[in-house]
């Protein structure tokens, strides 16, 4: 019987969980860590602050559901993963043993790269439902003496979808509450051009987004670099294409959040060993999501490194969530299960973009197959369905979660009519 240890609760390391139990059945066990009892449904953060939901309708307690799949589940925080003695080291003292590990732990969280940042500093943040609780003070400030929003990414941003919908979101509840006419709003990215995205643009993103905030009378700095954030006030260089200074931008604001870069949780970058991680702190995987170095050691989702779509004048990163999530974890689930038979792994994941980024009262949905270009397929629209269609993934996924089941035969059917599917060549 092996033991199938999982780091990590969230998008990726639920799902992995209850696909890998499924797969594996009765006969080996499957155990997650995390330091957190409940799954957060990240996607919905941006509706935290104005108060479109509550923290509490995004978390589901996941002991219940981890029992009734017969996962077994311990909640306590990691603090060092040894992979030349094949255990995970707890915070408490104690350490898991593991034949196959799985790094799904999502993000470091590097406000600490810019000054200022972050909710320990100026900024809202809305990348943990912990941190959109907290915003929901700050909105509500705003709200009694309104004023200038700046909304963004900071250099080395990897991930643009939330600060996009958190922007459009604000301005439709501004719209809503009659004030609209009395904030200006800028969007300040890394990204070479809007609708960039960190994929080097996904059908016409560009254009799209690009209306979107030209319609709602928002300005945008792109090729940026936030330098440092005091109260009320963010300094901003943007360069050139050579990426040279070419503007310098005193931002003053009333409101502000803007993503930061990622890098690996301190539990993994920080072990001390040759070939798990990159110097961010990434997990390297191959192909199979396999470590290249600790082969019973495999990683999914925003943990492990991919290098980014191209090069840019100031650094952005490529994206790794949403779907190519789910394709990392039924890849990973089938060759820990070829492993445990003796096989060698030969699954891979597709690494399909599918994206529904919500504007408030309408957004725009993308395509993107595979992720990284060039692409087989890219497609991307814009209209009020988008929003109805991110509420409805939002309540479906929720249930997932809730019934511990990964993919239903039928979201497997109808993402096939579109010819979207979680494994090369199946």
């Amino acid at each position: 019987m092996a033991r199938i240890v999982i780091l990590g609760a969230g998008i990726g390391g639920v799902p992995m969980a209850y696909e890998m139990k499924e797969t594996v059945g009765k006969n080996h066990d499957v155990i997650v860590i995390s330091d957190s009892p409940t799954f957060h449904f990240v996607p919905s953060n941006p509706w935290v602050p104005p108060k479109w939901r509550t923290p509490e309708e995004l978390k589901i307690e996941l002991a219940p559901v981890f029992k009734k799949k017969g996962i077994k589940f311990i909640q306590k925080a990691a603090s060092k993963v040894d992979p030349v003695n094949n255990q995970v080291q707890l915070e408490d003292g104690s350490a898991v043993a593991y034949d196959f590990l799985v790094i799904a732990t999502g993000p470091r969280l590097a406000f600490d790269e810019v000054p200022g940042l972050g909710p320990d500093g100026y900024t809202s943040s809305v990348c943990h439902v912990d941190h959109a609780e907290v915003a929901i003070k700050d909105w509500d400030k705003f709200i009694e003496d309104p004023g200038p929003i700046v909304i963004g990414a900071v250099q080395g941003a990897s991930c643009y979808g939330p600060a996009y919908e958190y922007l459009m979101i604000l301005e439709a509840e501004l719209r809503k509450k009659k004030i609209r006419d009395k904030v200006p709003m800028t969007f300040v990215t890394a990204e070479p051009y809007i609708g960039h995205l960190g994929l080097g643009g996904v059908g016409d993103t560009k254009g799209l987004l690009e209306s979107a905030l030209r319609d709602k009378t928002i300005k945008w700095i792109t090729n940026a670099k936030v330098d440092k954030i005091e109260p009320g006030m963010m300094y901003v260089t943007e360069v050139d294409d050579e990426g040279k200074d070419k503007k310098k931008h005193e931002l003053p604001f009333k409101h502000s959040m803007m993503l930061p870069a990622f890098t690996g949780v301190d539990a993994v970058r920080n072990v001390g060993v040759e070939g798990l991680v990159n110097p961010r702190g990434f997990v390297l995987v191959d192909e199979h999501q396999r470590n290249l170095t600790f082969k019973n050691i495999y990683s999914i989702g925003v943990c492990i490194a991919i290098p980014p779509v191209e090069k840019t004048p100031v650094p952005v990163g490529a994206p790794k969530t949403g779907y190519m999530i789910e394709s990392m974890v039924t890849a990973t689930a089938h060759n820990i299960a070829e492993e445990l038979v003796g096989k060698e792994p030969s699954h891979k994941a597709t690494l399909n973009a599918l994206c529904l980024a919500d504007f408030g009262d309408s957004g725009v949905a993308f395509l993107a197959k595979p992720q990284i270009p060039p692409r087989n397929v890219t497609w991307s629209a814009e209209g009020k369905w988008v929003h109805l269609a991110k509420i409805g993934f939002e309540k479906y996924f929720m249930r997932k979660i809730r019934k511990g089941i990964s993919e239903p035969f039928y979201e497997r059917l109808m993402l096939k009519l579109i010819g979207v599917v979680r494994l090369k060549g199946k």
